[in-house]
């Protein structure tokens, strides 16, 4: 054997109660589970006082270029996460084309400092492959570059030609690996698509076996219409569908949480394939052009700043963002986490209301004055939703956790911005905030939601169980100690009690401390 881990209480992920068991691994795979192994292997790990877990899903994910630049995944990692599920949000760099090829090698080279090369998904992964990276890695296909890639930033409906091309560039992504397609309808140019647009697109998705993730077209005053809009997708294209980071934002729409999860509840009692996932904190993450009015954004970045330039414009789009402020409760409730303008980088970690505040600026002004410096690529948190829907979100049986988040970690060329706290801590949050602490679910229905469930809605072979024959992706951590560790002030912090992660059968976090290993896997079609 390679690996035989001893004296663990291991939990399946099938949401069964735990066994005291011994794990034997050769290769990649689980080979024995068993109450005493007795057998040589190249290494033992002694597991007493610690829970051993298959390895956790972040089922949305925004993590592309950086294992090119970090190949360690490290904040994943550290999070005890084996496998990461990209392409979220319909934000993919592929396919892509003349049109939106600068911009995603401009933000590597402006972010990292590396100018990244590729064209095609099927390039990427290669280049991922070679050396290798720490996690496993799936992808989705992004909507909103794939309409770029056909028919740039504009915001008019596509004709026959551009759905033709659309439809083969989606297929190619999803011959060379693609789980499905994901959309990003509050994001422009997704939020220019009709219902008719996505229901022809998720067709050949659907032919191949994929699958369709939404960030839906609202998550406020137009909640019950969006998930309405993404049950019709489901019905119409007739495959399975996942809801991204489910919540209700901003306080007058709090109330609209339960209506929302009743009728998800009765649609997967009848069968309906319908999955959800949820992060567990009370702020999104996003760019400052979510505060700008839709018709504001076609076009791009270029056309963007040169409408906030445009003082009779500009007029419009202040009171349309002035209002979105207001109902969200104040501009207090937005932090700024990234600025890339070097001369406004000290305003990371800076509500907006006390940057405008300290620059004599009303909050309009400074989101303006930011946007146009940093040429729209400030990042910030929106403290929107309430603890009480949280709960009631994360505690649904069909609610599988995701970080939506990139991985990042705290030197190198990774440490940039003030992130989301949600990057270096999502997952032990889960199991310390809200399953130790207040007990809002057992430690196996916890471990259940972040394994076996997004295993089954993404489609993942031989993942997501602890299983004779399953890949051997396995966490070892301290249920008693186990915590986030990251903050809104401090977010670049480990979490604590996260002893070892295997991926594919090797150790890649021993004690705490990362081995260098780089044995994870492209999951190509989830495979």
């Amino acid at each position: 054997m390679d690996v035989i881990i001893q004296n663990g209480l291991v939990y399946t992920g099938d949401g069964k109660a735990p066994i005291r068991a011994d794990i034997a691994i050769r290769n990649e795979k689980i080979i024995q589970i068993d109450r005493s192994i007795h057998k040589h292997a190249n290494t033992v790990i002694d597991a007493s006082g610690l829970a051993v877990s298959p390895g956790f899903i972040d089922v949305h994910s925004h993590t592309h270029a950086e294992l090119l630049i970090n190949r360690r995944a490290e904040s994943k990692i550290r999070q005890g996460i084996t496998t990461e599920i990209s392409g979220n949000c319909g934000m993919s760099p592929y396919p892509l084309s003349d049109y939106n090829e600068k911009t995603w090698h401009d933000r590597s080279e402006q972010l990292f400092g590396v100018r990244t090369t590729w064209r095609t998904l099927d390039e990427f992964f290669r280049q991922l492959e070679d050396p290798g990276i720490s996690i496993n890695y799936g992808t989705f296909t992004g909507h909103g570059d794939l309409r770029i890639s056909v028919m740039g930033h504009t915001g008019r409906a596509p004709d026959r030609m551009d759905m033709k091309a659309m439809i083969r560039q989606l297929e190619q992504t999803l011959d060379e690996g693609s789980l499905g397609l994901s959309t990003g309808l509050e994001y422009a140019p997704g939020s220019f698509a009709e219902t008719e647009e996505l229901v022809t697109l998720c067709r050949p998705v659907s032919a191949r076996g994929g699958r369709y993730a939404s960030h839906m077209r609202d998550e406020g005053d137009y909640l019950e219409e969006a998930v309405g809009e993404v049950i019709r997708i489901c019905h119409e294209a007739e495959l399975p569908v996942q809801i991204s980071h489910l919540k209700a934002c901003n306080t007058p729409n709090w109330h609209k949480a339960d209506t929302v999860i009743a009728r998800i509840q009765e649609l997967i009692d009848r069968d309906y394939p319908i999955g959800v996932d949820r992060y567990p904190y009370t702020a999104y993450g996003t760019t400052l052009e979510i505060f700008l009015p839709l018709w504001s954004r076609e076009g791009g970045t270029e056309k963007i700043l040169e409408r906030l330039e445009d003082a009779k414009t500009c007029k419009k789009i202040r009171d349309y963002t002035d209002m979105k402020i207001a109902h969200m409760g104040g501009a207090d409730r937005i932090l700024i986490s990234y600025v890339s303008h070097a001369n406004n980088r000290h305003w990371e970690g800076y509500s907006v209301e006390k940057g405008a505040r300290e620059t004599g600026l009303s909050p309009f002004e400074f989101i303006k004055k930011l946007m146009i410096d940093d040429q729209n690529g400030v990042e910030i948190a929106g403290f929107a939703m309430s603890d009480e829907n949280t709960e009631k979100i994360l505690s649904r049986p069909w609610v599988s956790v995701g970080s939506d988040s990139v991985t990042w970690a705290p030197y190198g060329a990774l440490n940039v911005g003030n992130p989301h706290p949600r990057d270096y801590g999502s997952f032990p949050r889960v199991l310390g905030h809200y399953c130790r602490d207040k007990k809002l679910f057992s430690l196996e229905e916890a471990i259940r939601k972040m394994t076996s469930l997004p295993a089954r809605q993404m489609g993942l072979k031989k993942r997501g169980l602890m299983k004779a024959g399953y890949f051997a992706d396995l966490v070892l951590f301290d249920p008693e100690r186990v915590a986030d560790t990251a903050t809104f002030v401090n977010p670049k912090q480990y979490p604590k009690g996260i002893h070892t992660v295997i991926v594919n059968g090797k150790i890649v976090l021993q004690n705490g401390c990362h081995t260098g290993q780089l044995s994870g896997k492209i999951l190509r079609n989830g495979g």
